[in-house]
């Protein structure tokens, strides 16, 4: 049966660990394993990306398989060729289809044509990959993840739907503070807790002090995401107080990560004194995203536990 990934709710709560646990092995024994060697996976990009093409990239060539990066408008698809009829022909090239672009239809049509694996690299609605990572990095820092405290401040937007989804799934008491009118979609806000497992809780809200308070991990993303350039100034002077500074990360633990997903800004939604400060892990964090997407194409292609590592000689 073929498996995607187009949510955090593809996996389950024990598929949601495993993940993360063959994550960091992979992360300590980088360079020591080619388990799809021999294999083609397709990048499809519809929108710029640093991170997301990059990690995707080097991940897929350290686990042996060649990438094969792709644009909408080099393939017939910038000519009128249904999506469908392109999924069609790409599964039988390709063992896997990474894909980053606004319209989560486009994934969900894609996947509903496909024989092989589509990954969502991200959508306007979703942004599952880079949870992954989060959660690894926050595992990483914090020695476990259930009933911990995250908090996510800003725009409910598609970073905030995939950590809401995955920090329930993975026990941990999360919150949204947003200004009214820009909260996660209610329908995901639900589908979290009701995915909600080892006494994991979700919270929205529009106080950014109360949900900074006693937080085990301050996050936060850039105001106007791709595709909402147009209301960045109007975004700026409402989103204001969720702004991760000095002030609002005193609110916290002491021990107390900071997360951001990048690109930054500073100054806006974090300032340079909280990114670049030593509560800061967003490097670490970029980093995983290597390391967490490659377990990933490992578990979706059958490869977790078949292959075991390669010790180099």
């Amino acid at each position: 049966m073929t498996r995607h990934f187009l949510t955090v709710s593809a996996l389950s709560p024990e598929e949601l660990v495993a993940v993360l646990d063959l994550a960091d092995d992979l992360k300590v024994t980088r360079g020591q394993r080619a388990d799809l060697a021999g294999r083609s996976i397709g990048l499809l990009f519809e929108q710029p990306s640093t991170r997301t093409r990059v990690s995707f990239q080097v991940g897929i060539a350290e686990l042996g398989a060649s990438p094969v990066v792709l644009h909408r408008a080099e393939l017939q698809l910038g000519r009128g060729e249904t999506i469908e009829d392109t999924a069609r022909v790409f599964s039988r090239y390709l063992s896997a289809l990474v894909v980053r672009t606004l319209d989560h239809q486009t994934v969900e049509r894609l996947a509903l044509a496909a024989s092989i694996p589509i990954v969502n690299a991200l959508t306007e609605y979703s942004h599952p990959c880079q949870a992954l990572a989060d959660l690894q990095t926050i595992r990483e820092y914090k020695g476990g993840l259930a009933g911990l405290r995250l908090t996510y401040l800003g725009d409910g937007n598609n970073v905030a739907h995939a950590l809401l989804q995955a920090g329930a799934m993975a026990g941990m008491h999360v919150t949204v503070a947003a200004p009214p009118g820009y909260e996660p979609v209610p329908q995901v806000v639900e589908a979290a807790r009701e995915s909600a497992a080892h006494g994991g809780t979700v919270t929205v809200t529009d106080d950014p002090v109360a949900a900074a308070t006693d937080a085990d991990v301050l996050y936060t993303d850039v105001w106007a995401s791709m595709g909402r350039d147009d209301e960045h100034d109007a975004r700026v002077l409402l989103f204001q107080p969720y702004q991760v500074n000095g002030a609002l990360l005193a609110r916290a633990r002491p021990d107390a990560v900071v997360l951001h997903c990048l690109p930054a800004h500073r100054g806006e939604e974090i300032t340079a004194e909280v990114i670049d400060g030593p509560q800061s892990v967003v490097w670490e964090q970029a980093e995983n995203r290597l390391h967490a997407q490659k377990a990933l194409l490992l578990l979706l292609l059958g490869a977790a536990d078949r292959i075991p590592a390669v010790t180099p000689s």
